[in-house]
């Protein structure tokens, strides 16, 4: 008895000047597609309909192949559940989320702060941690994917850069201003936050429009431009709310310890904060140095012809 032959579901679509076929079939192995005169032969193991077996069909057409037709031809797409098209959608839909997602938090505290600043003027400064705290806990926890995806190659974006700003930020948003209540009342957190904020809403919409292959030109100079003074001010105000919270330290005696016998000496927190203040600095120099390589890729520099 003759093994049956079993036939995949084959979608055709066609334009003017090209033809599209789609083979349903996952894990596909070893896939055998030739032209003879005018008809497609195409045989593979995969998984289809019936299973796990070998699918093959043959495709008869109007008119003979042309030779040099042949290799337009190959757009004849194998559907599978690893290949690089889905993988490369997958991506760009995860990226896209994930930019939208910290794009409406940081758009939500920056908005937030805004109308509180105009309509009480002054006095918003000094209860901004209590009323926008939980989105920026929120949205630094999350940019933690953002390391995470450089390390593992799913964005291009530097390790370095990109670790460095997501520490530095976490150190004043979780120790110096969530563990000391003294400090949430200051107005420098204020700054910090609508400086972190600024950048951001600035920033996440350029990475979502880049997932979707979109440039809006005015929105990529924003991005590759603002980023000149609001990173020193960030960088200053961060620096300011450091000296502020050292002799709070010291005086509450908060993360000091002793170290063991036989040598007893008295380490406070406030020797990490400062030289804390020294890294702080450095990684200002790197991202700078950074950001000003990415702007004279994207820009270039317009050579003057001398004649």
């Amino acid at each position: 008895m003759e093994n049956q032959v079993l036939t995949p579901h084959v979608y055709w679509a066609q334009r003017h000047r090209e033809l599209y076929l789609r083979v349903e079939l996952s894990d596909v192995q070893n896939p055998a597609i030739s032209i003879t005169e005018n008809v497609l032969h195409f045989k593979a193991q995969g998984h289809g309909a019936k299973g796990d077996n070998v699918y093959e069909f043959h495709l008869e057409f109007l008119d003979l192949v042309k030779p040099e037709e042949e290799e337009r031809l190959n757009k004849l797409r194998i559907e599978s559940q690893g290949s690089p098209e889905t993988l490369a959608s997958l991506k760009k839909g995860y990226l896209f989320m994930y930019n939208l997602v910290q794009f409406l938090g940081f758009s939500w505290i920056f908005v937030n702060m805004t109308v509180r600043f105009l309509i009480l003027g002054k006095e918003s400064f000094y209860d901004t941690f209590h009323t926008v705290a939980d989105m920026m806990y929120f949205c630094q926890m999350l940019a933690v994917v953002e390391a995470i995806n450089a390390a593992i190659g799913v964005t291009k974006s530097p390790v370095i850069p990109s670790l460095f700003q997501l520490l530095g930020r976490n150190f004043i948003l979780f120790i110096v201003f969530g563990t000391m209540e003294e400090m949430q009342n200051k107005a420098v957190v204020f700054f910090v936050f609508y400086i972190w904020s600024t950048a951001e809403i600035l920033r996440y919409p350029f990475y979502m429009l880049s997932c979707i292959d979109m440039d809006w030109k005015v929105l990529t100079w924003l991005r590759y431009t603002m980023w000149i003074p609001l990173y020193p001010l960030g960088c200053l105000a961060e620096a300011v709310s450091v000296i502020q919270s050292i002799p709070i330290f010291n005086e509450t005696g908060r993360f000091s310890f002793t170290l063991p016998y036989p040598v007893k000496i008295k380490v406070r927190f406030s020797f990490f904060l400062q030289i804390y203040l020294i890294i702080l600095f450095l990684g200002l120099y790197i991202n700078f140095r950074h950001l000003y390589k990415q702007r004279r890729r994207r820009f270039g520099q317009k050579k003057k012809k001398i004649h």
